[in-house]
C-alpha cells in the first residue's frame, strides 16, 4: 500500500488548519454566516454539479452554468470532475464489490475516507478514465484541468484570497484596521476552512453511513445502499441513496412524502427560472413516455392502410393489365 500524497497532503492540511476555529479571537458571527451558507451553496456544487449533472445527466444546463458549478465545486478541493466522475461511475458499475472504490462494508473508515488516502491504480489511471469520463474529457477546460494538475489548488488558493480580501473589506468598514485583518484572518477560517472540511464530510457520508445505515425501499439493487434521513437532511437530498441507486438516471430521489430532495426542488426552482433546459424523471414515467411514443409510432405506421378506399388495395399488378 502506497499513500497517496496528492490527496493525503491536502486533506491532513486543511484538516489541520480548520482548528485555528476553535481560536476565540478568530471567531466572528460574519465569519459562521458564511460558513453555513457556503456549505449549503459550495456543497451544491457537488451534489447538483459533480453529482447529479457531470456523473448522471440527469438534468440539462447551458455550458456557462455547467462551468460555474464546476468551479464552485473546484472550491471544495474534491478533485477534478473527470477524475470525480469516474470514481463515482466505478461506484455504481461495482458497487459494495471488490472494485467498489469506497465500499465501507471493508470498514466505516475506509468507506469515509480511507480509500483517498491510498494510490489506487485501477482507479487513477487512464483505463478508468477513458472508460468512465470520456464524455466529460471531451471538455477542453476539464481536459486541462488534467493536463495541469497544479490548477485546482490554484483556484483553492485564489478563493483564499477573495475571502480575506472581503473580509477585510468588511473590518475596514466597520471598525480599525487591526480589526479588518481579525476579520480577514476569521473569513478564511471559517468561511474557507472550516466549509471546506464540513462538506467533505458531508460528501463522504453518502459514501460510508448510507451503505451502512438506514431502510431500502429497494431491495433488489444487488447492493447494501440505504436511505437515511440524517445524510438525507445534511446532503440536500442525497441521503435517499438506496433510491438513486434503484433509478441513477433520475433528477429526483424522492420516492415516499417524507423523502424530501431539495436538491430536485432546487433545480426545478432553476427551471422555471430559465436556466435547466430539461430534467430527467423517474423510471416508471420514462418508461410511459416510451411506450406511448412505441405506440403512436405503430399507429402511425398501420394509419395509411387502414384509410385506405376500399378497392385500392386490390389494384392489378402493372404486369397483369
Amino acid at each position: 500500500m502506497v499513500l497517496f500524497w496528492r490527496y493525503a497532503l491536502p486533506i491532513a492540511s486543511i484538516h489541520l488548519l480548520a482548528l485555528l476555529a476553535f481560536v476565540p479571537a478568530l471567531f466572528s458571527w460574519t465569519g459562521l454566516v458564511m460558513c453555513l451558507l457556503g456549505v449549503h451553496i459550495f456543497g451544491q456544487a457537488i451534489t447538483m454539479g459533480y453529482h447529479r449533472l457531470l456523473a448522471h445527466r440527469s438534468f440539462d444546463v447551458p455550458r456557462w452554468f455547467e462551468h460555474g458549478l464546476v468551479l464552485m465545486a473546484l472550491c471544495c478541493m474534491e478533485d477534478t470532475p473527470a477524475r470525480w466522475v469516474a470514481t463515482h461511475r466505478m461506484h455504481h458499475a461495482h458497487s459494495d464489490e471488490e472494485d467498489d472504490p469506497h465500499s465501507p462494508l471493508v470498514t466505516f473508515a475506509w468507506g469515509h475516507m480511507g480509500w483517498l488516502m491510498l494510490v489506487n491504480r485501477d482507479l487513477h489511471g487512464l483505463p478508468s478514465y477513458d472508460r468512465f469520463a470520456r464524455d466529460v474529457l471531451r471538455d477542453r477546460w476539464y481536459m486541462s484541468l488534467e493536463k495541469r494538475p497544479w490548477s485546482p489548488l490554484a483556484i483553492y488558493a485564489l478563493q483564499i484570497l477573495l475571502f480575506a480580501a472581503a473580509g477585510w473589506a468588511i473590518g475596514a468598514l466597520t471598525g480599525p484596521v487591526g480589526d479588518a485583518w481579525m476579520m480577514a484572518a476569521s473569513m478564511v477560517v471559517w468561511g474557507v476552512l472550516v466549509r471546506t472540511v464540513l462538506v467533505w464530510h458531508i460528501t463522504w457520508s453518502v459514501n460510508s453511513l448510507t451503505h451502512l445505515f438506514g431502510y431500502r425501499n429497494h431491495d433488489d439493487t444487488g447492493e447494501n445502499s440505504r436511505n437515511n434521513w440524517l445524510v438525507a437532511l445534511l446532503a440536500a437530498g442525497e441521503g435517499w441513496h438506496n433510491n438513486h441507486h434503484a433509478d441513477p438516471a433520475a433528477c429526483s430521489v424522492q420516492q415516499r412524502w417524507w423523502e424530501f430532495d431539495l436538491t430536485y426542488w432546487e433545480i426545478r426552482a432553476l427551471k422555471a427560472m430559465g436556466i435547466v433546459r430539461a430534467i430527467t424523471p423517474a423510471r416508471a414515467e420514462r418508461v410511459a413516455v416510451a411506450t406511448a411514443a412505441a405506440a403512436s409510432r405503430a399507429e402511425a405506421l398501420t394509419a395509411p392502410a387502414a384509410s385506405a378506399p376500399r378497392g385500392a388495395l386490390a389494384q392489378p399488378a402493372r404486369g397483369d393489365e
